[in-house]
């Protein structure tokens, strides 16, 4: 037995087909629990299940979603309940960001509203309809039961380009708050965590990282070299993948029981400003 004790439980990674949700599937395997994958990207998704579960003593399967759709996230819900019976823990880790200023004299790269509805879809109402889904899972089996929600360390303050984003990582803050009052009674926990400066992941697109360089009025080259630097870091360095999987596994267990209702600060000692 672990010391997580999480053996045989069942978990749901929302976009756990690469970079921060990937490690965290890992995470999850390596302790012996079982995990459903829901991500959009299907190849990726299937591959990643087939792989991780050759690395622990628990399982991956995937399953197609797309977050922002209430059919898919409850396909997700019902494929899980099939091939293992229950759901324990859910983290809701999808989110894009696409970075757009909110007034470009050029028209290049201006916020508009399909933009501004495509982020929020995925990282607001996708935590949304997952929390949900889940719930009802818990209050039908009259059971405890744990949702993640994954936000940003720099969620409340954003950056030049990066409103949107900024806005609904502010939003999922609030909603762990808001869900954790009103699920703890029925001895639901909702927690979140805010990852900072990590390790590259190789998730950065072209295309990615040449708005953000746009909006920030910088080369590419400049943007690049800029990913590794840890100077506002007090530990001086970037988180690791799996020092994220790691506190989220922590969270999902009875050994962190009584956190509940707030966000956990993952960053090496930097705050925001």
């Amino acid at each position: 037995m672990s010391w997580t004790d999480l053996e045989g439980k069942v978990v749901i990674v929302t976009g756990g087909a690469a970079g921060i949700g990937l490690a965290v599937t890992q995470g999850f395997v390596e302790v012996g629990a079982k995990v459903m994958i829901a991500d959009f990207a299907e190849e990726t998704g299937q591959k990643a299940a087939d792989e991780v579960s050759q690395k622990g003593s628990g399982e991956a399967a995937f399953a197609r979603c797309d977050v922002s759709s209430k059919a898919d996230v409850d396909s997700v819900i019902a494929k899980t309940l099939e091939k293992w019976g229950t759901v324990d823990a859910v983290v809701n880790n999808a989110g894009i960001n696409i970075p757009r200023l909110l007034v470009d004299p050029t028209g290049k790269e201006e916020l508009t509203e399909d933009v501004w509805d495509k982020v929020f879809a995925v990282n607001v109402k996708g935590q949304f309809l997952f929390a949900q889904a889940v719930a009802r899972v818990f209050f039908q089996q009259s059971k405890p039961g744990v949702l993640i929600n994954m936000s940003s360390e720099s969620g409340l303050e954003g950056s030049e380009g990066q409103s949107v984003y900024a806005a609904t990582k502010a939003a999922n803050h609030n909603l762990t708050r808001s869900w954790a009052k009103e699920l703890g009674k029925s001895n639901i926990r909702v927690v979140g965590v805010a990852p900072g400066i990590m390790e590259t992941t190789g998730m950065r697109s072209p295309v990615y990282e040449e708005s953000l360089a746009y909006t920030r009025g910088i080369s590419v080259d400049e943007l690049r070299s800029k990913y590794g630097s840890v100077s506002s870091i007090p530990l001086g360095r970037s988180g690791k993948l799996s020092e994220v999987a790691d506190l989220v596994v922590y969270l999902a267990s009875d050994r962190a029981s009584y956190l509940h209702g707030t966000t956990v600060n993952l960053s090496g000692g930097k705050s925001r400003g």
